[in-house]
């Protein structure tokens, strides 16, 4: 059963005071095999979850310790999530737009021209060595892929982390895609539950990072953040 709440105050969730949230309790996946509990944000509007990336780099952060110290984010405006994490103390950062980068700021055009952010399709095998990146964070780009691609790009994700893999994807009604993104991918997000994914990642062997979900966990709960976006924990393969 899923339980919906209002929230009236402003500006205790997110950091830009976005207005109009709404708490959804929906349920995840533990490593006992059983579900649990976990509050989302509704968000009302246009939201992506790279920019949810953005907002959970210092939960991230407390959660990974020393492991966040190689990251490659994927996804819609990487550039951004890079630029972003390269402001984190002792923390290297590289990134993959999967789709063309048109009519950007000259900033993500330097990273473009250092190397730092490739475009690359996700749908065919990623330019990098096994365990290049200590973890692998994926935003938005999933939730364009089909059950076909989805076989061939999730585990290509899992084989170039060491220590984890990090998926933010869309919840079931709650982020639009913009109208740019929709002309960029060609096709509406495919917004798939929590046990959707889990039945997923069972299919291709991704287990749950139990420890990094714990971690997470604890390091929200000190804070008033609820993620916009589902978050899911994942072992890479070893």
């Amino acid at each position: 059963m899923v339980a919906v709440v209002e929230h009236n105050s402003q500006g205790n969730i997110f950091e830009n005071d976005l207005q109009g949230a709404i708490l959804l309790i929906g349920y995840a996946y533990s490593g006992s095999g059983k579900f649990r509990g976990e509050a989302v944000s509704r968000i009302e509007g246009d939201y992506t979850c790279s920019l949810e990336v953005q907002r959970a780099i210092p939960f991230l952060k407390k959660a990974y310790g020393d492991r966040m110290h190689k990251v490659l984010h994927v996804g819609p405006d990487t550039c951004s999530v890079v630029s972003k994490l390269l402001k984190e103390e002792d923390t290297e950062a590289w990134g993959v737009e999967p789709y063309d980068i048109e009519d950007v700021e000259e900033s993500c055009k330097s990273l473009v021209g250092k190397g730092i952010v490739r475009v690359a399709d996700i749908k065919y095998p990623l330019p990098y060595r096994p365990k290049s990146f200590s973890l692998v964070i994926v935003s938005d780009a999933l939730d364009y892929l089909s059950s076909k691609y989805l076989n061939k790009t999730l585990p290509e994700l899992a084989r170039v982390a060491s220590d984890g893999l990090i998926i933010f994807a869309g919840t079931p009604g709650h982020q639009k895609a913009k109208v740019a993104e929709l002309s960029k991918f060609g096709r509406p997000p495919k917004m798939r539950s929590s046990s959707w994914w889990i039945r997923f990642f069972d299919q291709i062997s991704l287990k749950e990072n139990v420890t990094a979900v714990k971690k997470f966990e604890q390091a929200t709960s000190k804070s008033s953040y609820l993620p916009a976006c589902q978050v899911f924990h994942l072992n890479p393969f070893h």
